[in-house]
């Protein structure tokens, strides 16, 4: 019977192409717009970190001093990530930030290019489960004592090596030879979770070197760097030493005990500092945030987002409404029509599901259409407004969330119009007939 309905639709779509047009028209954009908005948030509120968002932890010092910032910072002191370093409680832990080094080979022929690097321990690969092509990490050596390794994308040893196992190989940065330990894949979690203080929905890194290389080499930070008191640093030295917050901290703890074990191994480091004339605020303390509650901190999906949808869904309400009024003025012309079926035996049980198959099948081709019209817009938003690429990607959910939404809500609108029909008393045409 389905399939009799179905066909009965396509031909009162067939005879009135100009309005069914209409509908379908209404209901594609409201979709469209819910899709668009619908589709950033989900992607920019998608927990990366999957199953271990539970066992990964942003650590977080209230290191500044009274009438200073009033709230813990996002990012710490280089001295007190060197001394939480020392502490053995995580399984994994590493700090980080984000620097730009001139890659170039030793083939003369390659033109020199900006990279965006990451500075980091050997840990960061394991706490992040970045997954290797070839080689691995450096190992632990190098972070203690320092060491020329470096780690890079599929992309970059495809520009730069042309592909292939190049564990071993020479990497100039800075002029400086780095040999090549690992190979990792494109590795690009949305939103970048470790580090949203350089943009959330930004790329990731296709270079990482040891963090232990910074006091040598002295790299510069390209991320934010912020200090509670001014401070004369004239020297690479002095940024070391200073209350500047420019690192970011994580640290795996793959149970609760250890997570009750570290917070109070960080409640006595504050007291440690207090002790020496540091953390002199009375809330002075430590914290760490697993995943889900690092990216609520930071407020990586704003409430903007959320409002935006509520919107978005508001304008497909009116879309619905005027649709109503387009079915009824479809389907009460079709009256006489009704009336003589029902006459001849049909109930009103068929022509109520006659009426809602064909509102069905209208609602179904406003949400594909919708799906263009959402693909139209995200490329748009990208192209014009530097929408980072992430959240300007459909995701795949929208292909079935899309039609389900719009057949569910055209039904909806078409609830009413096809009760009207089908209560219609049908002497009343057939005397006019």
């Amino acid at each position: 019977m389905f399939f009799y309905y179905l066909d009965l639709a396509w031909r009162s779509i067939k005879k009135t192409p100009f309005l069914s047009l209409l509908m379908i028209l209404a209901i594609s954009i409201g979709i469209g717009i819910t899709i668009t908005t619908l589709n950033i948030y989900k992607m920019a509120s998608i927990n990366p970190a999957g199953e271990r968002s539970s066992q990964l932890f942003a650590v977080q010092l209230m290191s500044q001093d009274i009438d200073t910032w009033e709230t813990i910072n996002e990012q710490i002191t280089y001295q007190d990530a060197f001394n939480l370093s020392q502490s053995d409680v995580p399984v994994k832990q590493a700090a980080m930030f984000r620097t730009g080094l001139a890659v170039q080979t030793e083939d003369v022929n390659f033109s020199p290019i900006l990279e965006g690097v990451r500075v980091t321990g050997g840990d960061f690969f394991d706490l992040f489960d970045v997954p290797f092509i070839y080689g691995r990490s450096w190992d632990k050596q190098v972070d203690e004592e320092g060491g020329y390794k470096v780690v890079i994308s599929e992309d970059m040893n495809k520009e730069v090596f042309g592909g292939g196992d190049s564990v071993g190989k020479t990497l100039l940065l800075n002029r400086k030879p780095y040999q090549v330990v690992g190979v990792i894949e494109n590795w690009n979690p949305s939103p970048k979770y470790y580090d949203v203080n350089n943009g959330a929905f930004n790329d990731s890194a296709r270079i990482y070197v040891p963090f232990s290389l910074a006091p040598i080499e002295e790299f510069e930070s390209w991320g934010n760097n912020q200090s509670w008191r001014h401070e004369g640093i004239r020297t690479y030295q002095d940024r070391l030493n200073s209350e500047m917050h420019w690192l970011q901290y994580w640290a795996e703890l793959d149970t609760s005990a250890k997570q009750q074990e570290y917070r109070e191994w960080l409640g006595r480091y504050v007291e440690q500092q207090q002790q020496i004339g540091r953390f002199k605020r009375p809330d002075a303390r430590g914290e760490i945030r697993d995943v889900a509650q690092w990216l609520n901190f930071n407020k990586v999906v704003p409430e903007d987002n959320k409002v935006l949808v509520g919107l978005s869904a508001l304008f497909l309400v009116v879309c619905l409404v005027n649709m109503l009024g387009l079915l009824l003025a479809k389907f009460l012309k079709r009256a006489p029509e009704v009336g003589v079926r029902r006459a001849i035996g049909a109930s009103r049980l068929q022509i109520f599901s006659q009426h809602l198959v064909e509102v069905g099948l209208i609602g179904f081709c406003g949400g594909a259409l919708g799906l263009l019209w959402a693909w139209m817009a995200l490329y748009f938003l990208s192209s014009k407004f530097d929408l980072e690429a992430s959240l300007a990607q459909l995701d795949q959910s929208m292909w079935l969330i899309a039609p389900v939404i719009a057949v569910s809500a055209a039904i909806v609108a078409g609830i009413y119009p096809a009760w009207r029909i089908c209560s219609t008393n049908p002497s009343v045409y057939l005397k006019s007939q």
